[in-house]
């Protein structure tokens, strides 16, 4: 748990509120900033930098959809704007397993992620018909870790790269790879686990992983 001094600042005390709501890591939040991943948490429990940066807050307030003055904005705020320039990403009760396999339940909203648009297009998703899930397991170790959010977007099930992908009952996140004609191989990440080679009719590609967040 980042803890905070008792004479920090509003703004460091609602950053870690608004991160802890969105389910969002400090560190997957400095990395949106382009910054190493313990900026926001020495900012956070030390007060290092006193201050964000200009650049550095206001894209903090668009991602979470408030004033930048909760921030730390001397006298400015940034408008809080009507519901159509959000978008909520639904949040769905089964895990996309980087191991043996999860087995995907009914799929109905457990929560919601709520985004800016704006945030969306800067990202490269607007767009996207994006739905949120748990990772479990190693085998994408270390480009996914168990317990990470990731966003799905279910508009790119084609070409290679990250997906979701169902094979009979069970999800899995697997690198996607062309192979031999009506064939299709799933590559993890970590070097432990074997490439799954098999007929395309057995994979049923969900979606492709666009974004990840999770805890430090």
């Amino acid at each position: 748990m980042v803890e905070i001094q008792d004479d920090a600042g509003p703004e460091r005390a609602r950053l870690l509120e608004l991160a802890r709501a969105s389910r969002a890591s400090l560190a997957s939040l400095s990395a949106m900033l382009g910054r190493n991943p313990s900026y926001l948490q020495q900012f956070v429990r030390k007060g290092s930098p006193r201050r964000l940066e200009e650049r550095d807050r206001q894209r903090l307030a668009e991602f979470f959809g408030v004033p930048e003055t909760e921030l730390g904005a001397p006298g400015r705020g940034f408008p809080r704007g009507s519901a159509e320039e959000f978008l909520a990403v639904p949040r769905l009760p089964l895990d996309a397993s980087a191991g043996p396999g999860a087995v995907g339940s009914e799929e109905i909203s457990l929560d919601s992620f709520r985004f800016s648009r704006r945030w969306l297009r800067e990202m490269g998703l607007e767009g996207a018909d994006l739905s949120a899930i748990r990772v479990e397991g190693d085998s994408m170790e270390p480009v996914l870790r168990s317990g990470d959010e990731i966003f799905v977007d279910r508009n790119k099930r084609a070409g290679e790269g990250i997906h979701v992908v169902r094979i009979g009952d069970a999800l899995h996140v697997k690198q996607v790879q062309a192979s031999a004609p009506d064939r299709i191989k799933l590559v993890s990440a970590n070097e432990a686990y074997p490439p799954i080679e098999l007929a395309r009719g057995e994979v049923e590609v969900i979606g492709r992983v666009v974004w990840k967040g999770g805890r430090i």
